[in-house]
Order: C-alpha cells, then structure tokens, then sequence
C-alpha cells in the first residue's frame, strides 16, 4: 500500500472513530436528558419492550443485555410495566427460578405507535445511502460491537477454577 493509501485509511479510520464517538455520546445524552413524567415511559423501559416486541417470551437477564441495563434495573422496569399491563411476567415451566416476559395487545400497540412515530425519520435520514452501503454500514457496526464486547471481557474478573 503506497504512503497516500495509508495516509487516506488513517485519516479514513480515524474519521470513523470519530462519528462512532459523537454518535454514541448522543444517545447517552439521549438517555440522560429523558425526563420522568408521570404515565410516560422512559427511553430504557421502550428498550425493553421493543426487545420484546420481537417476537416471544424472554428473561429479565436476556432483556437486560439487549436494553444495556443491569438485570436488577430490568427486572425492577419490568415490574413497572407489568403494573401498568404492557407486559406479562410468568415462570418458566422449565425453571421456575426464571420469569418470562412478553408482551400484551397494549404494550404491542404502544411499540408499534412509537415506531410509526420514529421510523420515517429514521428512513428519511438514511434515505441518501444505497442498500450496499446500509449493509456495509451494517456490517461496521457489528464489527465495533465485537471489539467493544472483547474489551469487555478483557477487563472482567477473572472467575476462580471449580
């Protein structure tokens, strides 16, 4: 590779870097900056129930890592919107010590209102990008994510041998 190759790609990588920064410090300031009203759901509960809204029942624990909240957090939202009839909670008949979730008709209805509201902003945004780019985009994300969950395990305590 010439030196303006590798000039390019640096500044190429360096540029992404960049744009995956600002981007993830956005939705942290998306998070934060939520206000709690009452009969409002919060950005972390809509987490969970558009992780739910994929389709069957699911654990606390499984919720949890797919809405990037800690189980106890979870399951405490979860509560909350069992409360408020836009999830079921029911033991598992294979291990009772596990509660599944799911969604009911309101909850659904609620994620789908939600996504009717987001989802042609999302589209227009991203309307300028072909198919292979989407998918190229798609597939650098994944990427970033593995090098993030890497680190993750990088830097977990190490579990003592049984």
């Amino acid at each position: 590779m010439s030196a303006g190759r590798r000039t390019q790609r640096s500044n190429a990588l360096e540029q992404l870097g960049r744009s995956f920064k600002a981007a993830t410090a956005s939705v942290r300031r998306l998070r934060g900056r939520e206000t709690h009203h009452p009969g409002e759901l919060s950005y972390a509960q809509f987490s969970l129930l558009f992780s739910l809204s994929e389709g069957g029942e699911r654990s606390a624990s499984e919720l949890a890592f797919a809405a990037d909240l800690s189980p106890a957090t979870a399951t405490q939202m979860l509560e909350t919107l069992a409360a408020a009839g836009l999830v079921t909670r029911v033991r598992s008949k294979d291990d009772k010590r596990v509660v599944l979730t799911s969604l009911t008709e309101r909850g659904s209805a609620l994620v789908a209102e939600r996504r009717a509201r987001f989802e042609p902003r999302w589209r227009r945004t991203l309307s300028g990008f072909s198919t292979d780019e989407l998918m190229i985009a798609s597939a650098v994300l994944e990427r970033l994510r593995e090098v993030f969950d890497d680190l993750a395990e990088d830097q977990a305590p190490e579990r003592p041998a049984a």
